[in-house]
């Protein structure tokens, strides 16, 4: 086994985590003083979203220097000494690693751009205008319009799959590779514990570029992520020379015991293509699959999904139900009590399948999606576009620490984003209450590291597609989730079976043969051995 083989990640969005020096935007001061709650919750792993010197068009993910800190999160010191206390408590540290694109801000880019003929012009991807003018190609932006913009100054087009001031690398210059080997261990030397590769599924482009297949129209009401689906990414995405660079960094990785965690974000969620990342364990450790925060609450369809990808990859994927990225789990599974009861359900669920499970932060708290006014929106994919509905602010308010104005969150400025929570929601709140969903969080996080049968056994699966519990076992441990409207049963195998853990009720009570699963319940359940029967 691994070190991450039997442990739980938690995903910090650094400027909304906590605020150390009062301006209102989270820093590496304010983690470092918050980790030892991440401790105690139970996780293992700190996920840090970027910090990198960045002019934040996108919040980070415009990188101008892949080895620095952005005054705005600290300095190099603040960054070893976080790094020092996670270790200290025990907690392992992935950096997010941004390698598709940079800023337009970056020297490499200041480079290409102002010398067509010089060395640095190759770290992107250049084109002439199509035949008659116009982009070279009909591929598009994820965050809106073409993935193309012209500069005046060469007469040529420049990438970006993202926004125009991310321009995309371009992996096919071997003195590029060689740029990013340098920045890998640059961080490992500071002690990093691995790395979170954004956009792992995108970096090699097919160098001819031709148009990529449209499958359906496109209108004008729709919004970027409808756009973006509206093609088939053949030419953009998930190219052959992917994996050659994650093999490349794991012989690099491998030296520091690092881990690497892609994300790998294609389209329709194909197991099949994600596990072509992590199937022979000569390049990325994990991946994240996405299906979780796409799949309907619905019995056949979530039995479906995890079946399918752990036929594709018994023990490599990584599972979250809610990310930066994405509309918090209650609030997509119902809302309120019921959204909340649903997301705590499911992350019991995810806890117990093989793979490395993901918190994001504020998971731990049920915080819904929180409802920020037009006038206070921050995000590009919101704000740049005529339809906003793919907007990432809702997920990315500040963490709410304490009752008051700013949540515990900071101490002088207002929160770059509002906090809009309640007392209830606070983890000073919940944490002095034992009923409080965040102390079933932290349960549910002790009873899967003492179910030692969850990290060292392999699956068998229970039940099927058409069933109203999702159910397996591994070992002497069974997990099921019931993902109907209504009470269901479940058929146990051989034995005395003991709850470890419910959603919805006390541990403790003993089944044999047969339990009704309360709707919706997650329930984990520990064999007892014969002689103590």
């Amino acid at each position: 086994m691994r070190w991450w083989d039997s442990e739980v990640g938690y995903e910090v969005y650094l400027r909304s985590f906590a605020d150390g020096n009062g301006d209102g935007v989270g820093d590496f001061p304010g983690l470092a003083a918050k980790l030892d709650y991440l401790a105690w919750l139970g996780v293992g792993i700190v996920w840090i979203t970027p910090f990198y010197p960045s002019p934040m068009r996108d919040f980070g993910y415009d990188v101008a220097d892949y080895v620095g800190v952005d005054p705005l999160f600290g300095t190099l010191d603040d960054f070893d000494a976080c790094i020092a206390e996670a270790h200290r408590l025990g907690l392992r540290v992935l950096i997010d690693l941004v390698p598709n694109h940079t800023s337009d801000q970056h020297r490499w880019f200041h480079a290409s751009r102002s010398d067509p003929d010089g060395s640095m012009r190759g770290y992107y991807h250049w084109r002439d205008p199509a035949v008659g003018g116009g982009p070279p190609n009909n591929w598009v932006s994820h965050f809106g319009g073409p993935a193309w913009s012209y500069d005046e100054g060469s007469q040529q087009y420049y990438l970006h799959l993202f926004l125009p001031e991310q321009p995309d690398l371009n992996w096919s210059n071997p003195d590029l590779v060689r740029e990013f080997d340098g920045v890998l261990e640059f961080w490992l030397d500071r002690e990093v514990d691995g790395f979170r590769v954004d956009v792992a599924q995108g970096l090699v482009k097919n160098m001819l570029m031709p148009d990529n297949p449209q499958r359906f129209p496109v209108t004008p009401e729709m919004s970027p992520r409808q756009v973006f689906g509206c093609y088939e990414h053949r030419y953009d995405l998930d190219q052959a020379g992917n994996t050659a660079i994650y093999r490349r960094w794991r012989a690099i990785a491998e030296r520091y015991g690092a881990m690497l965690l892609g994300e790998v974000y294609l389209r329709d969620n194909n197991p099949n293509l994600v596990s072509r990342y992590v199937s022979k364990q000569d390049g990325l450790h994990r991946a994240f699959y996405f299906a979780p925060m796409h799949t309907p609450w619905e019995p056949s369809a979530m039995w479906s999904t995890f079946r399918d990808a752990l036929d594709a990859a018994p023990r490599d994927f990584s599972w979250a139900l809610s990310s930066h990225d994405d509309p918090r789990a209650p609030t997509r599974l119902g809302g309120g009590e019921l959204g909340r009861a649903r997301a705590l359900a499911y992350s019991v669920l995810l806890f117990a399948l093989p793979g490395l499970p993901f918190l994001y932060q504020g998971d731990e708290l049920g915080l819904e999606e929180a409802d920020v006014p037009p006038e206070q929106r921050q995000d590009p994919v919101g704000s740049r576009n005529q339809n906003p509905a793919d907007g990432r602010d809702g997920c990315r308010t500040p963490m709410p620490w304490a009752p008051g104005p700013a949540g515990g969150f900071t101490h002088g400025a207002e929160p770059w984003l509002p906090i809009a929570r309640s007392d209830d929601e606070t983890v000073a709140v919940q944490r002095g209450d034992p009923g409080s969903i965040l102390h079933k969080y932290r349960e549910l996080l002790a009873v899967r590291r003492a179910l030692g049968d969850l990290h060292a056994c392999e699956l068998e699966w229970l039940t099927d597609r058409s069933a109203p519990v999702i159910g397996f076992r591994r070992g002497d441990c069974v997990c099921a989730l019931n993902a109907a409207d209504a009470p269901a049963d479940l058929a146990l195998p051989p034995g005395q079976w003991r709850m470890a853990f419910s959603s919805e009720r006390p541990a403790g009570a003993v089944f044999e043969s047969a339990m009704t699963i309360d709707a919706p319940e997650g329930v984990l359940l520990a064999r007892i051995p014969r002689s103590l029967g």
